[in-house]
C-alpha cells in the first residue's frame, strides 16, 4: 500500500523553478518512491547503487550524462560527486527547469559539492518519514496555533486513543513498516542500522570507531527531548567533547536527529543557550533503547519524553513537507523554567507545552516568562544598544492526549496530539 505524500506539491514547485531538484533525507523515507511516482514520460531514471553504473559516472561523467541525458532522475547521486561540475555545465547550457532530479541520503558528504558547484541552480528539499496525518489519509498545512485552522482540521482528522498514539510512536515513521504487513520491527531496524553504518558512515574519516559510534547513537536516543550537553555525551561514550559534537552533527546532517535552538530576545535574561535534541523517528529511537512493545513504552519512565519527541517531530515534518524551514524554538532559563516549543513567525511567538495527559493542570504556568518581550524597550535599553523590537505573544497551546479541542482560558487551548 502506498501512502500519498504531502511533500509532493513542494517537489512539483521546485522542479518547475530550478533546473536541479535535490531530494535529501535519511534512507528508506520514500525519496525514490515518490519521484518514481511523479516521473513524466521521457524522463530517464538511473541509480548509482549499481556498481557498474557508478563506476561509469565516476570515471567518465561526461559519457554518463550523454547516456543519461536530461531530463533524468539520478538516485543516490552522492556516490559520484564527479558528476556535479558536468551537471552545472549542462544546466547553464540548457537553462530548463526540472532537468535533473537527484536524490541523496548522505548530506554530510554531498552538500559541500552541491553548494560549491550548483549554488543558485539547485532547489534542495529535505524529506523525512511519514507524518501521522499522511498515515491517516490527510494532507494538512504546517502546524500553527491557529484555532480556526484547528476547528477546520478536526472535521477531517482521525481521532486517536492513547493506545493508538503510543502504537504509532512505537512503530515510527518509516513507510515500509506501513506498506508491508507483518514486518518484524526488530529485524527491520537492525538491518536499517547496519545499512546506515556500512554504507553511510564507514568511509567517513570522522568516524574511526564504529562500535563507539553505535553506542553514541544509543546514548543520544536515551537523551531525546533534552538539552545538548557535549561533555556528558562524550563522557558516556568515552570520546572527547569535540568528537561528540562532530558525531552529533553527522546525525543531524543525515536527518536522524533535529536540534531545536533556544529562543532569544534582548528582553529575556538568563536564557540557556544549549540547543535541544530530538530523535526524528520514534520507532528507531524505541528500538535503540530496547523497548519491547508499545505498551511497555507507554508505561515506561521515558513515555513523556517519547510523546514530546513524537509531537515535535510531527510539527517539524509538517514544515519540511511544505518546503519551509521549521520556525521552532524552545525556552529554558537559569531558574529552570521551560517552554517546550515556541513557534516564532511574523513577529509573533506562540508558546506550546507538550504533556502526556488528557487535561494537564498548570501546563501554561511558564508562558508568563515571555511577558517582557511585549513591552516597549526602555530608555536604558536604547542607550545601551540592546533595545529589542516589540514582539507579540500569540495564542498558546498545550498539546496533549485530550479527546477534543478545548479552551483553557481566553488565550490558551488544549490541542489533541492527533490534530498535528
Amino acid at each position: 500500500m502506498y501512502y500519498e505524500r504531502t511533500i509532493k506539491d513542494t517537489i512539483k514547485n521546485v522542479s518547475e523553478t530550478f533546473p536541479v531538484l535535490l531530494l535529501t533525507g535519511p534512507r528508506q523515507v520514500g525519496k525514490t518512491t515518490i519521484l518514481e511516482r511523479m516521473l513524466e514520460p521521457g524522463r530517464k531514471k538511473v541509480s548509482l547503487d549499481s556498481p557498474t553504473i557508478r563506476a561509469l559516472a565516476k570515471s567518465d561523467p561526461e559519457l554518463f550524462l550523454q547516456r543519461y541525458a536530461p531530463p533524468v532522475m539520478i538516485d543516490e547521486v552522492q556516490y559520484a560527486p564527479e558528476l556535479f561540475p558536468y551537471i552545472k555545465m549542462l544546466v547553464d547550457e540548457r537553462k530548463k527547469p526540472g532537468d535533473f532530479w537527484l536524490t541523496g541520503s548522505q548530506m554530510f558528504r554531498m552538500m559541500k559539492s552541491v553548494t560549491e558547484t550548483l549554488a543558485g541552480r539547485a532547489g534542495i528539499i529535505p524529506m523525512l518519514g511519514l507524518t501521522n496525518s499522511e498515515i491517516n489519509g490527510n494532507h494538512f498545512a504546517p502546524f500553527e496555533v491557529d484555532i480556526n485552522q484547528m476547528m477546520e482540521r478536526i472535521q477531517r482528522a482521525k481521532a486517536m486513543s492513547v493506545t493508538d498514539i503510543f502504537e504509532r510512536i512505537y512503530k515510527g515513521s518509516m513507510p515500509r513498516l506501513y506498506e508491508i504487513e507483518n514486518v518484524n520491527y526488530e529485524t527491520y531496524f537492525e538491518s536499517y542500522l547496519d545499512t546506515y553504518l556500512s554504507r553511510d558512515i564507514r568511509d567517513l574519516e570522522q568516524v574511526a570507531n564504529e562500535t563507539a559510534f553505535m553506542n553514541f547513537i544509543k546514548i543520544v536516543a536515551a537523551r531525546t527531548a533534552s538539552n545538548v550537553n557535549y561533555d556528558a555525551l562524550a563522557q558516556e561514550t568515552g570520546i572527547s567533547a569535540p568528537t561528540a559534537k562532530n558525531w552529533l552533527s553527522i546525525l543531524v546532517a543525515c536527518g536522524m536527529v533535529a536540534l531545536i535552538p533556544p529562543y532569544s530576545n534582548n528582553a529575556l535574561k538568563r536564557v540557556i543557550k544549549a540547543p535541544r535534541m530530538y530523535f526524528l523517528d520514534t520507532g528507531l529511537c524505541a528500538h535503540l533503547m530496547g523497548w519491547g512493545s508499545a505498551a511497555v513504552l507507554e508505561n515506561s519512565s521515558m513515555s513523556g519524553e517519547f510523546f514530546e519527541t513524537w509531537v515535535v517531530s510531527e510539527i517539524y515534518k509538517s514544515y519540511l513537507n511544505a518546503g519551509k524551514r521549521p520556525p521552532l524554538y524552545f525556552y529554558r532559563d537559569s531558574n529552570k523554567k521551560e517552554i517546550d516549543v515556541i513557534i516564532y513567525q511574523n513577529g509573533t511567538v506562540y508558546p506550546i507545552e507538550i504533556k502526556k495527559g488528557t487535561a494537564p493542570k498548570n501546563a501554561i504556568k511558564n508562558f508568563s516568562v515571555l511577558a517582557p518581550i511585549e513591552k516597549e524597550p526602555s530608555e536604558e535599553d536604547r542607550f545601551a544598544g540592546t533595545a529589542h523590537l516589540k514582539t507579540e505573544i500569540g495564542t498558546g497551546a498545550v498539546v496533549c492526549l485530550a479527546s477534543d479541542l478545548l479552551p483553557i482560558d481566553k488565550k490558551n487551548w488544549y490541542i489533541p496530539a492527533w490534530l498535528i
